[in-house]
């Protein structure tokens, strides 16, 4: 039977094998995982953050565990975007995978730069746009939190982008994420991508100060799962379910049951994050349990369980 199985999806228009992804800051560039999986056998791949110039990112410690998760605030550190493309594009062009390269910066005019830039490699399947980056001063989520901010940011890149595919990424720290939802897609937005960390802290009791030299970090992992799946299907119920945007679901993601959780609740993909430093091959792994789910539910394609989530029985009497 599952053999018979298509994980094939189609993201925007753009043909992926399967509908699992790396999410951005997780995987580095490229190929950090090689000795761990093969990366080929992966729907998406998707790069750290690249800036116009090079950063060093915050401070150390910059990174913690916490029970059901970590906090990271690395603050973007990235080697730029002429190193990146000098020396990590020609390993992203042996890979199979759809390459998306998550972009950021301080100005809008630093995210066009980039994206102008990228739009012209042909490695370059698409750009996520990070608008919603909880550790960073300037940039970082002060894009993401405002309708009009997302507008025109998302309207200026998705112009620059050209003919590649604009992926915004959300950030849960909102008031209503619909509304944030609403303005990417109606501003040129090709998919969404959400969620994003959430702005948490953990404290040394010892020496009464935070762990974290930025004091507060971005809390991701399994904690975050469940906040992650009702985002998704906010979303995909107020929105995308009628613009047919595709979703990129993310957020604690471990097995092929969490994927698929979020598949049902509406993403049409899906990204493997934090769980890559425990697991490092989990994403391959995924992959194949989606496949072994499919099969044993007697379900040909895996698109037709996109946002088939039922609603919920009222069991009060």
């Amino acid at each position: 039977m599952s053999e018979r199985v298509d994980l094939s999806v189609d993201f925007a228009g753009l043909r992926l094998a399967n509908p699992v992804f790396t999410a951005s800051g997780t995987c580095g560039y490229a190929d950090e995982l090689g000795d761990f999986m093969d990366v080929n056998c992966l729907g998406g791949f998707t790069t750290k953050s690249i800036t116009l110039k090079p950063r060093k990112g915050n401070p150390t410690p910059r990174i913690v565990e916490t029970d059901a998760g970590m906090l990271n605030a690395i603050g973007l550190a990235n080697i730029g975007l002429e190193r990146f493309i000098e020396e990590k594009l020609p390993v992203l062009e042996r890979m199979t995978p759809a390459v998306f390269v998550n972009v950021a910066g301080e100005t809008i005019g630093e995210y066009v730069a980039v994206a102008e830039r990228l739009a012209t490699e042909q490695a370059v399947a698409g750009i996520e746009l990070n608008i919603s980056c909880p550790n960073v001063e300037k940039g970082g989520i002060s894009f993401g939190t405002e309708p009009a901010q997302v507008r025109e940011i998302t309207a200026a890149v998705k112009k620059a982008a050209a003919n590649r595919l604009l992926m915004v990424k959300l950030s849960p720290s909102v008031t209503d994420i619909a509304a944030i939802a609403r303005a990417a897609v109606e501003s040129g937005a090709d998919a969404l991508s959400l969620i994003n960390t959430f702005t948490a802290m953990v404290v040394d009791i010892e020496t009464r100060r935070p762990v974290l030299a930025n004091r507060t970090g971005g809390l991701s992992g399994p904690a975050i799962k469940p906040i992650a799946v009702h985002l998704v299907n906010k979303v995909y119920r107020e929105v995308t379910k009628d613009t047919g945007t595709p979703i990129l679901g993310m957020g604690g993601i471990r097995t092929a049951s969490d994927a698929i959780e979020f598949i049902l609740a509406g993403a049409s993909a899906v990204a493997i994050g934090t769980w890559s430093f425990i697991d490092p091959g989990c994403a391959a792994k995924i992959v194949e349990g989606l496949r072994s789910y499919c099969a044993a539910k007697d379900i040909a394609n895996i698109s037709k369980l996109v946002g088939s989530l039922e609603a919920g029985r009222n069991l009060a009497h």
